[in-house]
């Protein structure tokens, strides 16, 4: 009992001895306020430095993220005629984008707005669904329903300024003007050459855009650097006269099977280009020469389309028989034959291993130099050409413009290909004398001609008569370059020559009534390669001038591979006759009221030209 007592008490004065410990839980709780105290501190300081020292900075980055700064295209320049008449011009219009991330009710939105953009409800809001966070609504608006579109404020609706080029007259001198692409630039002929001019200068304007590009909600766009409008150009075209060429080209394709053709008009004085048609017939197959470019829409006459590239420019040909002008004026300026003199001309003859042929089978005949240019002799013409030589003719060549790009300079021009003394064979005593062997595109034809109604000056042709500003200024271009090629004596007499052509020889189908016309016709083989010739196909050509005593127009007709008739005086001078008629016509050009003897002796056939 009390050993018991004893350890109990030894064991309650154990306890009563031991040292106390203290809670822990206030001292933690002390800990965490001070830590927390401490955290928003720190926040505190940095948003400080965010909202007050470093202000600035953040704005900026900020709006960095969603400003750009847009390029703005400046209005292109428009085209026009001589009259200016409006050939090509861009319209204001307003261009209108959907975030469709921004719109909540598609269906509702698209009722909306449906007669407002032009855009059927079912369309609209299918467009309005693609959840994409881009959507072109219309890129040709009218300004003022743009205007009320933006003034309305539909949700994820933006409104820019924008234009679209349009062509009034549709699809005349196509071929000449070229068109545009995708993005408002030149792709070819005119509208391509003068893209810096036409196209201005580009603007700047800052925006603020969402990720997808579009406008932010209420957010205004700024001006940074105005557009500046392109400068239009007036072109030496006459629209009139240019429908009267493609309607009358457009028939005779139709009238031929023909696969190309191509007339140009230009004035005699100034080398303006009055009209310049380009057009293949797509219901003829281009076979292995082809297929030809066009732009997929007719003239008027179906399947007769504006080729896109202009041939008169850019395709070379051999000229064959019109380019027998050459020949003779290199004689007559080297004093080496007369309009009257006689050569004994046979049917053929071998000249470096080829034979070379007059179109129609004859005796020996004695023709003047007048009588052979008029029935188109082959052999007649290189009887003359042996007199002058080769560094004759070929000098003659360049002296007249041929291989040489004109002052123009229109898109894929080609110069041409001409043999010379390098390349020089025995036979091209005679093809080229006839034009056989260069290949020129029918501008350079047009060019010697109208040097030759020119009194023996060759005027560059010229195509800008000058720069209309946006103020309605213009600025006249500079006139072309002239230089002297014949001398005036022996221009009168080819002038003779070539009028004898028309009266009694290949040319008489363009003869037009009370006035005089010079000029020649030229039926071409066409070679192609690895073959002497594509057999059964010609290129028929006329080209002249009128009135012959006092000319002001000069004119060239081109026809490629006519089928149902091959000939120049049938196929290409009729063309020359409706349209120069018209040309001489409407600008009021008097009758020259002479009436011209035909040339004496036999009288040519019109198939007498073939070379």
């Amino acid at each position: 009992m009390t050993a018991h007592n004893t350890s109990t008490h030894s064991r309650t004065r154990v306890q009563q001895n031991a040292p106390r410990v203290k809670s822990q839980g206030p001292r933690r709780l002390l800990l965490l306020r001070a830590t927390l105290a401490l955290a928003f501190c720190a926040l505190g300081v940095r948003l400080v430095f965010l909202q007050v020292i470093d202000h600035a900075h953040y704005t900026a980055l900020s709006v960095a993220q969603v400003k750009v700064n847009l390029t703005t295209t400046a209005l292109r320049g428009g085209v026009y005629d001589r009259h200016g008449q409006t050939l090509a011009v861009s319209r204001p219009t307003s261009l209108v984008i959907a975030d469709d991330f921004q719109i909540k009710n598609p269906a509702t939105e698209a009722k909306a707005m449906s007669p407002l953009v032009h855009v059927s409800v079912a369309a609209l809001t299918a467009l309005l669904s693609k959840n994409s966070g881009y959507v072109i609504v219309n890129n040709a608006l009218d300004l003022v329903d743009g205007r009320k579109v933006s003034s309305l404020m539909f949700p994820g609706i933006v409104v820019q300024d924008s234009s679209v080029r349009t062509y009034p007259d549709e699809t005349l001198a196509t071929s000449l003007l070229g068109g545009v692409n995708a993005a408002g630039a030149g792709s070819t002929g005119v509208e391509y050459q003068y893209q810096n001019l036409l196209a201005g200068q580009t603007g700047v304007t800052r925006e603020f855009v969402s990720a997808s590009g579009v406008n932010l909600p209420a957010s205004h766009s700024t001006v940074i650097k105005k557009a500046k409008p392109g400068v239009g150009l007036e072109l030496t075209l006459d629209s009139s006269l240019q429908y009267v060429a493609e309607r009358a080209l457009a028939r005779d394709l139709k009238t031929y099977d023909a696969l190309t053709g191509l007339a140009v008009v230009m004035d005699v004085k100034t080398g303006e280009i009055l009209a310049d048609a380009s057009l293949v017939n797509t219901k003829t197959t281009a076979g292995a020469l082809g297929p030809i470019p066009t732009w997929g829409q007719n003239v008027g006459y179906p399947g007769i389309d504006q080729t896109i590239n202009n041939l008169p420019f850019s395709q070379a040909y051999e000229p064959g028989s019109v380019f027998k002008v050459v020949t003779f004026s290199a004689a007559l300026q080297a004093g080496l034959i007369t309009p009257t003199t006689v050569f004994p001309v046979p049917n053929s003859v071998v000249v470096g291993g080829r034979l070379f042929h007059d179109a129609e089978n004859h005796a020996i005949e004695h023709l003047t130099a007048t009588q052979i240019l008029a029935q188109s002799s082959n052999i007649g013409t290189y009887e003359i050409g042996a007199r002058v030589g080769e560094s004759g003719i070929l000098a003659q060549v360049q002296r007249l413009g041929f291989g040489q790009t004109t002052a123009i300079n229109f898109p894929d021009e080609t110069q041409g290909l001409l043999v010379n003394a390098a390349n020089w064979y025995a036979s091209d005593q005679v093809a080229l004398p006839i034009g056989q062997v260069d290949a020129v595109p029918a501008i350079q034809v047009l060019d010697a001609y109208n040097a030759i109604a020119n009194g023996g000056v060759l005027v560059q042709p010229k195509l800008v008569r000058g720069y209309v500003y946006a103020n309605g200024t213009m600025k006249a271009t500079a006139k072309s370059v002239k230089r002297v090629v014949l001398s005036p004596t022996v221009d009168a007499t080819m002038v003779k020559m070539l009028q004898q052509v028309v009266l009694s020889g290949t040319g008489s189908s363009a003869i037009i009534p009370g006035y005089s016309v010079a000029g020649k016709t030229g039926t071409a083989t066409i070679p192609f390669p690895g073959k002497a010739k594509l057999t059964g196909n010609y290129n028929a050509t006329f080209v002249g001038f009128a009135p012959a005593n006092d000319p002001v127009l000069s004119m060239i007709v081109v026809i490629e591979r006519p089928l149902s008739n091959i000939f120049g005086g049938t196929v290409a001078a009729p063309v020359f006759q409706t349209v120069m008629s018209y040309a001489l016509h409407h600008y009021g050009i008097p009758s020259n009221g002479t009436v011209q003897k035909p040339l004496k002796g036999a009288k040519a056939s019109i198939s007498s030209d073939v070379t």
